[in-house]
């Protein structure tokens, strides 16, 4: 029995929602009890949140705690026994029969099949006695590994506490379950906790990079962090010395499964350590491994049972995250050597190059030139993976018997980690190379990297810096690597509001360029110098330069095609206006950049397509390729990018007038963007549109006359740009609006030297809502723009001048003139689903004379072309899974445009929908038409 005083409670980083079940069953106990089974892999934090429990239970209840012991598995009832005996003599209590029964079990002797429920009535009755004081709370940690009769007696009791101040608290292994029970799988820790974990047990705080490397190699496994966090020296967590591959050997974590492995046969052993270092998982090269070591696959059968590795025809999977890792740590050197020299003798020289370079490098001590050039050629290019690749190159480094060779091969590493969206593995290879390298020019390109990583990961003012330093180190020798890393630059001092340092950028990259340069150096040159033109006011100069980027970007073929020289040319046809081609730049960069595994690049691709979609009037796909953006910058690290997608889903919501939504994504911005900052002013914006919605026109024009400064290059220019039609209808209505008429000065210089028919009809419209009221100058504006709007894209926009007209006319007391203008507006609304502005314009017909009432128009009319299809086979009674195969879309994209559905229909849910459906013309005709 457990006796303990009340102690202040241990935080348990990541088990939240575990230890808050843990508490509802202690805080519920007096009125009834119940049960819990917690279970995952080793070192998951089981035992923790048992030590947990019976801290949260001391002041209140009695404790008896066993734990199933491996020794005594072969012993029926030994845990049961041990687990019981505190309590024995309360067996006073029980009938004759059900106590003999029970001593019998307890001393040894068994229980017959027949009597077992028997025995676990007597196990129940036993409990309740020693309950009658005071609650009782039981637990036995790793129930699994004892005996089974244990397991299964204690199992009948945990169904059967309804009734008594009695708790269960039991912990198994992950494929462990128990029919009945209320059960809590251990997930691994995200990074956050797992960094939290390691900080907890450190000096100080690890590195930034330090601490997400250490959170892979943990793999959220509590134990294997504090394992690692035991075993750092302060050199490595600072990021000056390479990391751990892997959990210590020695470690609680590697002991515990040392004692598993134990207990296997040796060639399932052998098998084991073939299987975990060969991480093809690929079951061909094991059966022929196997062969020439003399063994069969089927040795992992014992392996199998023990739920560590599944064996299947054509893959042999570990089950658990850590298990590879800690097979092979816990092997002896020798052995691994072995096993890998095993491996590569059965792998071809040509079509598994690299796999089996890899496993001879493992295989190797001290420096091997010629291994080192072969892993170099094999991972060039990152044919099989970068993150793949970039591993090879370290290990070709680490074989180097050059400096300025392993030098070159780190850098060529942490560009590989950085393109599979490793931030955090491609700093510490900097660090590395820092550290050990003297070479000027290698630390050029080093910079140039590390400044990329921090632009979309970390401080965009300190990547400005470093990326124009980097870039005049490599001038000399690398024009093209200088010009691009003077891009980035000038991407930095926009991200971070500094547009004023751009000029800095385009005097640096004018001294770069030459006649004759090839097309992807010339485009990249025409960008920084359209850029750094528009931002001075400069159209004239600005227009030739980034026109002849976009062109430039669709003529690339061949190696000059990367999504970087895309991205670039995209990012000149947005500033440019040529909205069309600039979302095709986008479009081929995000499919380039998918299609070479090319992660840290896709969140920027994505965020281009997103502004081209906004733009060209296309709403819903902007915020799905918003949303898409993401996920991706979220899963690579790179925060700043994630912030500026989340800033583009507040607007775009905002525009939508979804306030619910608007606010939640700039909850998620959170206060970590400084002033001025991309995101800050995206959110600004957002919330600028909102209050605009509401009526509140001065904290409007306020929220968006700060975006920037103009005349100074400080603050978001482009942003405010992008917004200036939202200040001057905010302005519109306030008496005095000189930065709304600044900000249209400098909207008009930039649209009047486009060729978008959108921005001028925008600017027509700013005119008009700044013109004396009911003057022939604001009606000569308005029709101006509505002759301009494009039919082909922007409908949202064209309605939005539809209302204003409206409004300008009904004010004007022109009311049958207004209707007209609003009817064309409220329907268009509707039809794109924006019920607050269909709202106002319902609200400005009735203001103008006209009884309205709610839009009484066909399903097929509310709906987009894919909605209405989606929503016609709903109506013919598919499931979501089928309508994504049907449609090659993905389940989430359905998820997302069935709910659009419902909301542009005033529908709750499928029901709704087929009968909604069943009155349309032509709701049965085939869907995949």
């Amino acid at each position: 029995m457990v006796t303990a005083s009340q102690v202040q409670l241990t935080v348990l980083r990541g088990r939240d929602d575990q230890c808050g079940a843990v508490r509802s069953l202690l805080d519920g106990v007096t009125d009834g009890g119940g049960a819990l089974l917690l279970h995952g892999e080793p070192g998951s934090g089981r035992t923790a949140l048992v030590s947990y429990a019976h801290r949260y239970a001391a002041k209140d209840c009695t404790i008896l705690a066993g734990a199933g012991l491996p020794e005594e598995a072969m012993l029926p009832y030994a845990g049961l026994q041990r687990l019981l005996d505190p309590v024995r003599d309360r067996a006073a209590a029980l009938p004759e029969p059900r106590r003999h029964l029970l001593f019998r079990a307890l001393d040894g002797e068994g229980c017959p099949p027949e009597r077992r429920l028997a025995l676990s009535v007597a196990v129940l009755g036993l409990l309740a006695a020693a309950a009658r004081e005071r609650p009782l709370l039981v637990t036995m940690d790793d129930v699994d590994r004892g005996d089974p009769q244990t397991m299964q007696v204690l199992a009948v009791v945990a169904r059967r506490l309804r009734c008594l101040p009695v708790a269960v608290l039991l912990t198994a292994d992950a494929t462990a379950t128990v029919d009945g029970l209320v059960t809590y799988r251990l997930s691994p820790l995200d990074e956050r906790d797992s960094v939290a974990v390691l900080t907890d047990r450190l000096p100080e705080r690890p590195a930034v990079p330090v601490g997400a490397m250490l959170a892979a190699v943990g793999g959220g496994n509590p134990q294997a962090l504090v394992d690692l966090a035991g075993v750092l020296t302060p050199g490595q967590w600072r990021g000056e010395e390479p990391l751990p591959a892997a959990p210590p050997a020695d470690g609680a974590l590697g002991r515990a499964y040392r004692t598993r492995l134990d207990r296997l046969p040796a060639d399932t052993r052998r098998m084991l350590l073939l299987a975990a270092l060969d991480e093809s998982d690929d079951a061909a090269t094991l059966v022929r491994a196997a062969g020439a070591a003399g063994m069969a696959i089927e040795a992992l059968a014992p392996a199998e049972a023990a739920g560590l590795v599944r064996v299947e025809p054509g893959a042999v999977t570990f089950t658990q995250p850590l298990a590879r890792a800690m097979v092979a740590a816990g092997a002896p050197l020798a052995q691994r050597r072995a096993a890998h020299r095993l491996l590569a003798g059965v792998l071809d020289p040509h079509g598994q190059r690299l796999r089996r370079a890899m496993h001879l490098a493992d295989a190797t001590a001290g420096a091997d030139p010629a291994l080192a050039e072969e892993l170099e050629r094999a991972a060039a290019g990152g044919r099989t993976g970068w993150a793949v690749a970039s591993a090879a190159l370290c290990r070709a480094a680490a074989l180097s018997d050059r400096p300025l060779d392993a030098a070159a091969r780190l850098l060529a590493a942490a560009r590989y980690a950085w393109a599979a969206g490793q931030p955090g593995q491609a700093r510490l290879l900097l660090d590395r190379l820092r550290a050990t390298c003297a070479d000027p020019v290698v630390d050029g390109h080093a910079g140039l990297l590390r400044g990329e990583v921090d632009l979309r990961c970390d401080d965009a003012t300190g990547a400005a810096a470093t990326l124009v330093t980097a870039a005049r180190t490599v001038a000399g020798v690398d024009r093209a690597r200088a010009l691009e890393g003077l891009a980035r630059a000038g991407e930095a001092v926009c991200f971070a509001g500094d547009q004023y340092r751009y000029a800095e950028v385009g005097r640096r990259a004018a001294e770069l360029r030459q006649r004759n340069d090839p097309p992807v150096v010339e485009l990249t040159g025409c960008l920084v110098t359209g850029v750094a033109a528009t931002l001075r006011g400069d159209h004239e100069r600005a227009g030739p330069a980034l026109r002849r980027a976009v062109v430039l970007g669709g003529r690339l073929t061949g190696p000059e095609l990367t999504t970087t020289a895309l991205t670039c040319a995209a990012a000149a046809g947005l500033v440019v206006a040529v909205d069309g081609a600039a979302h095709r730049l986008a479009e081929r960069a995000v499919g380039l950049a998918r299609e070479r595994g090319e992660l840290s690049m896709l969140s920027r691709a994505l965020e281009l397509r997103a502004v081209a979609e906004y733009w060209l009037g296309r709403h819903e796909a902007a915020a799905e390729t918003s949303r898409d953006g993401l996920r991706v910058a979220r899963a690579t690290g790179q925060f700043n990018c994630a912030n500026v997608h989340l800033g583009m889903l507040a607007v775009l919501a905002a525009v939508r007038a979804d306030r619910e939504n608007c606010l939640r994504r700039i909850r998620e911005i959170g206060t970590t963007p400084t002033p001025g900052s991309r995101p800050h002013a995206l959110a600004g914006w957002a919330l600028a549109v909102l209050d605009l919605v509401d009526g509140r026109h001065a904290e409007a024009a306020n929220r968006l006359a700060s975006l920037a400064r103009l005349g100074t290059g400080r603050g978001q220019v482009l942003v405010q740009v992008m917004a200036t039609p939202y200040l001057v209808e905010a302005a519109a209505h306030l008496p005095h609006r000189p930065a709304a008429t600044a900000a249209l000065a400098a909207f008009d210089r930039w649209a009047s030297s486009t060729a978008s028919p959108l921005r001028r009809a925008l600017s027509a419209r700013c005119h008009a809502l700044l013109a004396p009221r009911g003057g022939v100058e604001a009606e000569r504006e308005f029709r101006t723009a509505l002759r301009l709007h494009p039919t082909e894209a922007g409908a949202f926009e064209r309605a939005r001048t539809e209302l204003l007209f409206g409004q300008e006319l009904r004010r004007s007391r022109r009311p049958r003139d207004a209707r007209e203008h609003l009817h064309r507006a409220r329907e268009a609304f509707t039809l794109l689903g924006v019920g607050r502005w269909a709202e106002l314009a319902t609200a400005e017909l009735r203001a103008a004379g006209e009884s309205v009432g709610p839009p009484d128009l066909p399903a097929a009319r509310l709906l987009t072309g894919q909605q209405l299809r989606i929503a016609r086979l709903v109506a013919e009674g598919a499931t979501n899974r089928e309508i994504a195969a049907r449609m090659f879309l993905s389940t989430r994209t359905v998820d997302h445009h069935l709910r659009n559905v419902f909301h542009r229909l005033g529908i709750r849910s499928r029901t709704e929908l087929v009968r909604a459906f069943a009155t349309e013309p032509h709701a049965g005709l085939a869907s995949d038409r």
